[in-house]
């Protein structure tokens, strides 16, 4: 139960297991080709260029930087904490001007002081981290999408942890770049970065005056074979990670079934239960509110001189791994625990269940069960 890599449908998992076919084969042109449709259908952005490269979310959102990004550009950064941060360093790489508004632990900056700022400066390229994994804080992308189109710029939504969890409808809500990771809810194992680019953002990208500062991840070298691909013809600039492309399609096609409606529904339904489950047994939230509270995962407070490695071997010794803090700060005063994807009523029990008992076993509660009605009450 930690934010990603997460568990993967059993479909997904047999994809794996299928022989390797050649990237230029039929077959996989199909599948390739039917994976960059159902991307768009997901991100619900019909007009725009998606882009299937085996890589890691820090690849997709080096991309997104390398291939908008010019030396003296101006952009700002919404950092809401890890993430938001290592966006800012990857930006100042391609020779940005990189302006930060950071939020307080655990909360957001207001769209206000974004307004305000935006109105400052002229700048090319914003950026936000949509759920960001180190804080479980959840930005208001449709908000903070409409300034991005009354200040004309280029909008970009770090959805590593969101997309397929959270809502995201990026063609009406003016998102210029909607990137992920194939690990989280999107629900294929670690090795794809993912990316759906706005008509703007191609445009901005060929208006270029000079080379794109990154080989691998230039989209001169991408968009043909993307195109093509699309078009099921073969094509190649490096070898796809073709079991994994199978896996996404299969993942995908479950996503559109399930609905997305449907599953941002139960994602939201998780996310509740989990946070009133925590609530309930007496621990706080780093996320200071519901309203920034994110629906993927969620990140509880340690009581006050618990330890934290006991704790999460006791976790584990009930059968559940949870993730430790990430913020270096304040690493052990948190842990985290990932509720996307495919998961489901049983997950969660067993989860609060195992939290419940760790707890009692490090000295912190005598009363278990106050958590698992919290989850049977709201999932």
């Amino acid at each position: 139960m930690i934010p990603g890599p997460i568990e993967f449908e059993s479909e997904v998992m047999q994809c794996m297991a299928v022989p390797t076919p050649s990237h230029v084969s039929p077959d996989f042109i199909d599948t390739f080709a039917n994976s960059l449709k159902l991307m768009k259908e997901v991100w619900q952005c019909p007009s725009g260029q998606a882009f299937i490269v085996a890589g890691t979310g820090t690849l997709a959102m080096d991309m997104a930087a390398a291939n908008l990004i010019e030396t003296g550009d101006k952009a700002l950064v919404i950092s809401t904490g890890y993430f938001g941060l290592r966006f800012a360093e990857i930006l100042k790489r391609y020779g940005a001007e990189v302006d930060i508004l950071e939020a307080p632990v655990g909360d957001i900056v207001s769209l206000e002081l974004i307004d305000q700022q935006l109105k400052s400066k002229s700048y090319k390229l914003l950026t936000f981290t949509h759920v960001d994994t180190s804080t479980a804080v959840l930005n208001d992308a449709k908000s903070i999408g409409a300034l991005g189109k009354k200040y004309k710029v280029l909008t970009v939504l770090d959805g590593v942890c969101s997309v397929a969890g959270e809502e995201i409808k990026q063609e009406d809500w003016g998102l210029d770049i909607v990137l992920t990771a194939s690990q989280k809810a999107v629900g294929v194992p670690p090795g794809l970065a993912l990316l759906v680019a706005s008509p703007n953002a191609i445009q901005a990208f060929e208006q270029r005056t000079s080379p794109v500062g990154n080989y691998y991840g230039d989209w001169t070298n991408w968009l043909p074979i993307m195109k093509a691909y699309e078009n099921r013809q073969a094509s190649y600039f490096g070898t796809p990670a073709v079991n994994l492309v199978i896996a996404l399609e299969k993942s995908l096609q479950l996503i559109v079934k399930e609905g997305l409606d449907n599953r941002f529904d139960r994602h939201k339904r998780a996310g509740k239960a989990m946070r009133a489950a925590i609530k309930a047994l007496g621990l706080e939230l780093l996320s200071k509110n519901e309203q920034v509270s994110a629906n993927t995962l969620s990140a509880p407070l340690y009581p006050s001189q618990m330890d934290a490695s006991s704790f999460l071997k006791g976790v584990n010794q009930e059968g559940v791994i949870l993730a430790g803090g990430l913020l270096p700060k304040l690493k052990n005063n948190y842990f985290r625990i990932g509720h996307m994807g495919s998961v489901n009523k049983s997950d969660l029990l067993a989860t609060v269940g195992a939290i419940e008992s760790a707890l009692k076993n490090n000295g912190y509660s005598d009363e278990l069960g106050l958590g698992t009605v919290q989850i049977l009450k709201h999932f």
